[in-house]
């Protein structure tokens, strides 16, 4: 996107607020834009509203820094399962990726990057919990709550604290009972001594495949508790070469090159991947493939086989997993959890397992059937009622009913081929639009109409319907009733495409 160059705007003068909304008084001024979260979707909304000339921008972040899933998620092996070139802003590319994939210190690391690049360290306020949210319908702007208990007002406010923002421990009975050491993938403890340890392992995910092999280096025992087996592919990981660093740096267009390849790549695998199609059997049996060279064991292979549709659940990408579950000290329990018990866990066949510790590599509060805290809208309306069966936006980015209000990683903008943060990034461009339009024409409200984000929605259900994110496994994507408000229905292409133009006249607009 091109940058975007508005005329000067007016502040409009603050109106009393609308009665039975208590809206409290601000702690501070008025400020054209507030960014909830300082992860890479606040920052780079920031970066994008700067380059457009909107610079009254602040972010409040809960944190005592930046970097948000990438601050926390700081496990042993956590790294990305995307290219780091194409997990990367494509307005700020990095030259010196050190890996093919990078870990999350680098990651957390380039982050940092954009702050100091984009002069952004003066507009970001730490340590402040956003707790809730209400328009004010008279001033045409939101009172924004913090756990503090100050109040900050904003002409229009951008939600990027991130899908996997925050943690929770498994519901699994007897939690509560179990006495030894309790570790949860998103908050690690980094001064637990795992050496001569007998640890378990809950969840056979993402996470799990990361850090499973880091912990059968240093532990006398890792007990790995499987659920569902997922297709796993191997990661094409390797040490970038410095005249590649040389080339990019001296040479950017041959990165942008380069990234756009990459972006083609994992293109071409939503074919197989979103839908069923013959590719999705051939990627299939390369994952087989696959899994038979790494696993000599049948029995175990056999375990490790999913019975449902590449694609249904997210992709594993890895080299040493499987060989983390051959190691010595290692085992795969396949029965099901019954509950904790102070020793350690109970499984359904009546096995009582005993640990020093339990790793949770599971367990996120992802707002797929509610807000991440109470927003209150025109006419006392509350998100969380209305999402309540399952979360619905325009395009991903605006909810009727909220004016100003932006999302970014909104309902169905979920990727299962491509790099999120090409999904992000055509979101961001979208609310730039939006907030330029807001602040250019110094409206009072901007909200997208009910039947343009209802036709909106009901064409994308039934896109989904043909996907194999709905083709019967259970997964994080879905409600508990199989409602997806999680992915998108299609090729980054297309996201990209429906989020190229702003359309105003799906939006009604109050200049009084």
């Amino acid at each position: 996107m091109n940058d975007i160059h508005l005329p000067s705007f007016k502040r409009r003068n603050k109106a009393a607020p609308v009665a039975n909304v208590e809206v409290p008084k601000p702690d501070s001024p008025t400020v054209d834009v507030l960014i909830v979260g300082a992860g890479f979707a606040g920052l780079g909304t920031a970066i994008r509203l700067q380059q457009a000339g909107i610079r009254d921008v602040v972010l409040l972040e809960r944190g005592a820094e930046v970097g948000g899933t990438w601050r926390d998620n700081q496990y042993p092996g956590a790294a990305c399962d995307i290219p780091s070139n194409l997990y990367s802003y494509s307005f700020a590319q990095n030259p010196q990726w050190s890996r093919g994939f990078s870990g999350s210190r680098e990651i957390l690391g380039y982050i940092h990057q954009l702050v100091d690049r984009f002069d952004l360290a003066g507009r970001v306020r730490f340590n402040q919990n956003v707790t809730g949210m209400v328009f004010d319908e008279a001033a045409g702007q939101w009172a924004v709550h913090t756990a503090g208990g100050q109040t900050h007002r904003a002409r229009s406010v951008v939600m990027a604290q991130g899908p996997l923002s925050n943690s929770s421990w498994p519901a699994i009975p007897g939690l509560e009972t179990y006495q030894g050491h309790k570790i949860h993938s998103a908050r690690w403890d980094h001064a637990y001594d795992f050496r001569g340890k007998k640890i378990a392992v809950v969840g056979t995910g993402a996470s799990a495949i990361q850090i499973v092999p880091e912990l059968v280096k240093l532990a006398a025992n890792v007990k790995v508790f499987q659920r569902t087996p997922a297709w796993v592919m191997p990661r094409p990981d390797y040490a970038a070469p410095e005249w590649s660093k040389t080339l990019f740096a001296r040479l950017p267009a041959a990165q942008t090159a380069f990234r756009e390849l990459l972006y083609w790549v994992h293109e071409s695998m939503a074919v197989g991947v979103v839908w069923t199609t013959p590719a999705t059997a051939l990627l299939e049996q390369l994952a087989r493939l696959y899994l038979r060279m790494e696993v000599k064991d049948g029995w175990l292979r056999r375990q490790l086989t999913p019975d449902y549709r590449l694609g249904c659940k997210r992709i594993l990408i890895s080299n040493d997993w499987y060989p983390a579950l051959q190691a010595p000290n290692a085992k795969l329990i396949t029965w099901p959890i019954a509950s904790l018990s102070p020793g350690g866990i109970r499984t359904v066949e009546g096995i009582e397992h005993r640990f020093d510790c339990i790793v949770f590599a599971t367990g996120f509060d992802v707002s797929k059937a509610g807000a991440p805290f109470p927003i209150t809208g025109l006419g006392g309306r509350q998100l969380d009622q209305e999402w309540s069966r399952g979360a619905q936006a325009y395009k991903s980015v605006s909810v009727s009913g909220y004016p100003n209000l932006f999302l970014t990683f909104g309902p169905n903008s979920g990727p299962g081929h491509n790099s999120a943060l090409v999904y992000m990034e055509a979101q961001i461009d979208y609310i730039v639009k939006g907030v330029a339009r807001l602040l250019g024409e110094d409206l009072k409200v901007l909200d997208v109409r009910a039947d343009a984000q209802k036709a909106y929605n009901a064409a994308i259900q039934k896109r989904l319907a043909r996907t194999n994110w709905n083709s019967g496994c259970k997964s994080w994507y879905l409600t508990d009733d199989g409602f997806n408000a999680t992915m998108y229905p299609g090729l980054a292409t297309q996201f990209r495409a429906q989020m190229a133009h702003f359309e105003s006249r799906h939006y009604t607009v109050d200049r009084t």
